[in-house]
């Protein structure tokens, strides 16, 4: 557990530790915890590049003039963009590799709240499916060239370590059985199972990269009861019903601003060191579920790792990871063909 002095302490240190002229990625950035998590890692660095992906265009400057207040030396830039699209996710990417080489921190936290059935994006894909999972992991698919570069050791700062790191929030923890003949849920489409696909599917994937960039952290993170306009799409009585809900839960809410502060600590605490540069001796190197240098984590509300996963064992041991990202891909290939564009 992660107390908010320790929190607090380590954020204050960014630059110090990493130096100056850290590069962010933001998606969902405009609102919630991605926006949020955005103001504290501009608060806390010095003369960061920063990118916020959204679709918030007057949101989005109220925030920029706000941060540039507080940090006059950060470089802030918004990309308006319907990331329920994987066209418009590359479209996003393809503009931050213009300007970048490298890339510290992919925070994602795009998201939709709904009580409607599958609502099929004119890609064939769900709208929630896409934006907590597949959108993701396009993002991170396409960014990793400047992820690698981002967890190289810099030969002109070698007294600094490198940074990169992936943050997806969603609900580690939570993982559960998935429907492994049909992980798009063409057939088993309910809100429960978009919800345990998305879980898993983060898990397992990030995992599953985790075994193969060592220079990148992977983590899923479980925000809790975190005060956010994810509601905002409801109808009167939904929204009634779940600010009630928030009422009730009120005891154990998470703070917006403390969450952002949290989830920084995750994008930046030696704790969750990657791979490459993890010592095994320490709690700090246990990975996802307790197990040494993984470079993979998944973590509770208040910082701690959880405990090893049935399922996540699980599918660890049946070669699911490989089979999960495969279909992934094969998405991604999918969509881009009915583009009429190379895969």
């Amino acid at each position: 557990m992660a107390s908010i002095a320790a929190v607090l302490d380590n954020n204050s240190g960014i630059s110090r530790r990493y130096g100056p002229g850290l590069v962010a990625v933001f998606v969902g950035g405009t609102s919630g915890i991605g926006e949020s998590t955005a103001r504290a890692f501009i608060r806390n660095t010095d003369a960061p590049r920063v990118y916020l992906i959204g679709r918030d265009q007057t949101r989005a400057t109220e925030i920029i003039k706000e941060s540039q207040q507080i940090n006059p030396d950060s470089q802030i830039t918004f990309i308006k963009s319907d990331i329920s699209l994987l066209r418009e996710v590359d479209s996003a990417c393809r503009l931050i590799q213009q300007n970048e080489n490298k890339v510290n921190i992919l925070f994602l936290s795009p998201g939709i709240s709904t009580v409607k059935g599958r609502d099929e994006t004119e890609e064939g894909l769900d709208r929630k499916l896409s934006l907590h999972y597949y959108s993701r992991m396009r993002f991170l698919q396409n960014l990793l060239p400047q992820l690698v570069k981002g967890g190289e050791t810099n030969k002109a700062a070698e007294s600094k370590p490198p940074l990169s790191r992936v943050v997806s929030v969603l609900e580690a923890g939570g993982e559960n059985a998935l429907y492994l003949d049909d992980l798009s849920l063409k057939f088993h489409y309910s809100l429960r199972n978009c919800a345990k696909h998305a879980i898993t599917m983060n898990s397992v994937s990030m995992e599953h990269l985790a075994s193969h960039y060592p220079q990148i952290s992977f983590i899923h993170s479980f925000p809790g009861i975190v005060r956010t306009r994810l509601n905002r799409d409801f109808g009167t009585a939904a929204k009634c019903a779940i600010n009630a809900l928030i009422v009730i839960a009120k005891p154990w809410e998470i703070p917006l601003k403390e969450s952002g502060e949290r989830h920084l600590y995750a994008a930046t605490s030696p704790r969750f060191a990657p791979r490459a540069y993890s010592d095994s001796s320490t709690d700090a190197a246990q990975g996802s579920d307790g197990r040494n240098g993984s470079g993979s984590y998944r973590l509770s509300p208040n910082g701690s790792t959880y405990k090893p996963s049935k399922i996540m064992e699980l599918y660890r041991a049946d070669g699911v990871r490989s089979v999960i990202w495969d279909h992934t891909t094969g998405v991604f290939a999918q969509v881009l063909r009915k583009q009429n564009l190379e895969p």
